[in-house]
């Protein structure tokens, strides 16, 4: 068997994507956390700052693997690409805009003293995280119930939803998975990098976020059981073009469960989801602060594969058209321009790494009220 054949090639790219989402998870999933916990940790203008200033010389960086993960579906997915930026558009700009806040708060917040001013930019950076989580999340459980949309004979997409309409509970729930999660991950990051008081509030609460993340993970799978998930019927060739029109398929209740029973490795994700959750508000609790960030970021591994692994091969489907979803066989582009860009990550996903490793070698300790006054640049 070839490694480089279009089946290979079109897993092997499902996979990149996964690793993409995963690294902006953590890399800027702790930006949007410390975001959430900042009106909450710091109880003075002093110690704000100092929240602020934990993210502040980061975060651009790891806005990188946002645009790293939406680069990759654009080349390597064009198809999920239009749908989901064109059904989820207005989604989409709220996300947006709330990410705007982020830098907008940073740079603007401290430029005048006045208390009423500097709050109210606290509180739209806190939006600005929140609100990103919420929705990065509501997505995926859209995804998991299904999208309304279709293709019609030339492949023309025809989308029937509304941003309220995404708003149903299950998606909800996976929301709030995602903000508790991140809530947890951006605690144990100030759990490392801010100094005491900050660190020790952020230590509490992100224990309690830790514990949410667990319930609500749970509850989210039992939920699993009663949601239609969508299975292949019949027999589906995977080296050939895309062609999301090319299958059957049917929508049966608790058919995301299916992968695990055939391959029961993939229990792997969803342990390693809770475990890492329960290690983290352990190693937060003992102020473990080293363990806690480790162990958070290895939940995001386990609840974002949870994910993955329950919807492989599908990648977006339709809850209009079940025949029209999109799959890891039918939606991605030519074997070509899949081979072309694998050997791009190649050689630039070493740099970006290398290159992030350095920088958090450089900024490494942590953030104290002295640190800030010296530097004339900080927030």
């Amino acid at each position: 068997m070839n490694f480089f054949d279009y089946e290979n090639m079109r897993v092997i790219w499902w996979l990149l994507l996964g690793v993409l989402l995963i690294g902006f998870a953590i890399m800027d999933g702790f930006d949007l956390g410390t975001a959430i916990l900042h009106p909450f940790v710091g109880r003075n203008d002093r110690e704000r700052r100092i929240t602020l200033n934990t993210v502040g010389p980061v975060w651009e960086g790891n806005q990188v693997w946002l645009i790293l993960g939406a680069g990759a579906i654009f080349a390597a997915w064009p198809v999920i690409y239009a749908v989901a930026f064109s059904g989820f558009y207005l989604a989409m700009i709220v996300v947006l805009f709330a990410l705007i806040l982020r830098p907008v708060g940073f740079k603007y917040r401290s430029k005048m003293p006045g208390t009423t001013w500097r709050a109210t930019w606290d509180w739209l950076l806190f939006v600005g995280g929140f609100v990103p989580a919420l929705i990065f999340g509501v997505a995926v459980g859209n995804a998991l119930l299904g999208v309304p949309f279709r293709f019609d004979d030339t492949l023309r997409m025809d989308y029937q939803g509304t941003f309220f309409g995404l708003l149903r509970p299950f998606p909800l729930l996976c929301g709030l998975v995602s903000v508790a999660m991140l809530t947890m991950h951006g605690a144990t990051w100030l759990g490392i990098k801010a100094a005491e008081p900050v660190a020790g509030r952020a230590r509490r609460i992100g224990v309690c976020a830790a514990l949410a993340t667990i319930l609500l993970f749970v509850v989210g799978g039992f939920w699993v059981f009663r949601i239609p998930g969508y299975q292949i019927v019949g027999q589906y060739a995977h080296d050939l073009d895309s062609n999301p029109l090319g299958k059957h398929v049917a929508m049966v209740p608790g058919a995301w469960l299916t992968n695990y029973a055939d391959q029961p490795w993939m229990l792997l994700a969803p342990v390693l989801g809770i475990a890492g959750a329960a290690l983290a508000a352990s190693g937060l609790a003992r102020k473990w602060n080293g363990v806690a960030f480790i162990a958070s970021a290895l939940a995001l591994v386990g609840v974002i594969s949870t994910a993955g692994l329950s919807m492989f091969p599908f990648l977006l489907p339709s809850s209009l058209d079940p025949g029209s979803s999109l799959t890891v066989w039918d939606a991605s582009s030519s074997h070509l321009t899949l081979i072309i860009m694998l050997i791009a990550v190649v050689v630039f996903l070493p740099i970006v790494l290398a290159y992030t490793g350095f920088v958090y070698r450089v900024l490494r300790g942590r953030v104290t009220t002295e640190t800030v006054n010296a530097d004339h640049s900080s927030y």
